[in-house]
């Protein structure tokens, strides 16, 4: 798949391919927008695959009152099970208590009653509290010293963080927006006193060029007042993120085989250790953040919060830093406020039009559960802004009114349960690569399977932890708009999250890419250069211990 375009004329420019920008480009494609969606990056090489991985309710803003945040989170997620089934899936909870804990066990569980009355359509199982046996029966490997009792509840899981940003982009695409990634905006243009559209700079050719649109949205996540102020439309700052950062460790002794949610010792804010991909995820942190926004990565105060508060959660654990696979920290971006309490600040979503420029918005805050209904409510906006511009009869004939993101499946979720069982009688490949493309591809893995069916030689693994196989990259690069090797393996074929971040496997993936798209060594050399660098960028402290 190949997304280019020769014109310059569009109804709405997206800046930000994140989860928040593709989600709109899809929206507005989808009800008959023309829609330019660029990044200065990569899709999805942002703060979207940097998250904790959870499509949730958001169980801890009950504390701050926030329940309509709760109550749209919630629908969220029940939409995103249905429209995203080989992605999102149900995670089961437990959220253990103990003595001294901030809040009790009888706090936890009118939370829980809460959270369930503001459910939406009760597509989960609901929740049960769990005495001290109970608790050490379903997870024996919890520490047992001051142990209340657990309750358990379900939540949602997004394995694959980034597929979900691809997705909605490839929705788009099919929809007729135009996408370009490493294509940096440098410049918004203003004229007659309003924004009328940007000039980019592509990396693919170096060249500075003009897009018009009637509205732009500036959806750069945290980096939305740097694209404020290198566009000369400075405003008042928007953004006030916080950075979060994660361990990756291999199983462990006293692994839970069921999520925990449990509150820190050290400062009484939750975490959560996680099962995912084979490995455990533990996170997050919730810290001030105001450095450079491209080189964010945990520090050592943050490795030793979350391998003390785990250990301590899991005393047979006794993991080190030795033991941590890799990390990786992105910035949250929220609203930016006085408060000093990082807790404190809002997950909520905010579309801000600009205070002297009409057509220009910018997305503040957000997350992964409700990109959804933030994209329909600011696409929304902008038919809002866009009708008394256009003739109404004009209007009616090209768009459509009323969103259908939350019927209409991502293009790996159509008929997915029917497809699983059609996909397994027609390949022939080992049970394992099955059901590793069934939870990345969804219904797409059809379309890597005819790519092997017309050439038996892209049947070869090229990295053995996850039985990747060759055809799969060159799916990512003809197929779902991958240009570097880092887009490739890390928010393509997901090989880049494996044991050792992709280092294992990036060289047999450059010789994948010299002989079967062409590649000339020169540029398979920098693209493995490049890669590493990458990862050394994203992970601070996994290559201290590891060749």
């Amino acid at each position: 798949m190949q997304s280019e375009t020769t014109e310059n004329e569009f109804d709405v420019i997206v800046i930000g391919a994140g989860i928040n920008g593709a989600g709109i480009a899809r929206d507005a494609a989808m009800r008959g927008l023309k829609v330019l969606l660029l990044d200065k990056g990569d899709i999805g090489g942002g703060t979207s695959s940097w998250s904790t991985r959870l499509i949730h309710g958001g169980l801890r803003y009950l504390e701050r009152g926030e329940f309509s945040l709760v109550r749209e989170s919630l629908r969220e997620r029940a939409c995103l099970l249905n429209i995203a089934p080989h992605l999102v899936r149900p995670l089961p909870m437990l959220v253990p208590v103990y003595q001294n804990a901030r809040r009790s066990l009888w706090t936890i569980r009118a939370g829980m009653i809460a959270y369930e009355a503001l459910s939406f359509g009760k597509t989960l199982p609901s929740h049960r509290v769990l005495s001290p046996a109970e608790t050490l029966q379903q997870t024996p490997g919890l520490n047992p010293e001051g142990l209340r009792g657990a309750a358990m509840y379900f939540d949602a899981q997004v394995e694959f963080a980034e597929r979900l940003v691809v997705e909605n982009v490839i929705s788009a695409i099919e929809h007729g927006a135009a996408v370009l990634t490493y294509a940096r905006v440098e410049k918004l243009i203003i004229e007659a006193g309003d924004v009328r559209g940007v000039a980019f700079r592509s990396r693919a050719n170096g060249e500075l060029q003009i897009a018009r649109a009637a509205i732009v949205i500036n959806a750069a996540g945290p980096w939305v007042d740097q694209v404020l102020a290198e566009g000369d439309a400075a405003s008042p700052r928007l953004i006030g993120g916080t950075k979060g950062s994660h361990l990756i460790v291999a199983p462990f002794a006293g692994a839970p085989e069921t999520a925990i949610y449990v509150e820190a010792e050290t400062d009484g804010r939750p975490f959560f250790i996680l099962p995912w991909n084979s490995k455990y995820l533990i996170g997050t942190t919730d810290l001030r953040y105001e450095g450079d926004l491209d080189k964010t990565q945990i520090d050592n105060d943050e490795i030793d919060y979350l391998l003390g508060e785990t250990n301590r959660v899991v005393p047979k654990a006794k993991l080190t830093r030795e033991q941590i696979l890799y990390t990786y920290s992105g910035v949250r971006p929220l609203p930016f406020t006085n408060a000093q309490d990082e807790q404190s600040i809002t997950r909520r979503h905010f579309i801000r039009e600009h205070p002297a420029l009409p057509s220009l918005l910018s997305i503040v805050g957000g997350k992964l559960t409700t990109y959804r209904s933030l994209a329909e409510e600011t696409v929304d906006l902008v038919l809002q802004k866009l009708t008394p511009r256009w003739h109404r009869e004009q209007l009616a004939r090209r768009v459509m009114r009323e969103s259908t993101t939350a019927q209409v499946p991502l293009p790996g979720g159509a008929d997915f349960n029917v497809f699983c069982k059609d996909f397994k009688q027609r390949s022939h490949l080992p049970k394992a690569t099955n059901d590793r493309w069934l939870r990345i591809y969804g219904t797409r893995a059809s379309l890597i399977l005819d790519l092997i069916e017309n050439d038996q030689s892209l049947n070869e693994i090229f990295d053995d932890e996850t039985g990747a196989l060759a055809a799969e990259i060159v799916f990512a690069f003809e197929n779902e708009l991958a240009t570097t090797l880092s887009d490739c393996l890390l928010r393509r074929t997901m090989v880049g999250l494996n044991s050792s971040h992709g280092l294992s496997a990036v060289d047999a993936a450059g010789a994948v890419a010299e002989k079967y798209l062409g590649w000339s060594g020169t540029r398979v050399e920098q693209e493995i250069a490049a890669y590493r660098s990458e990862s050394a960028t994203r992970n601070l402290l996994a290559h201290e211990n590891k060749p």
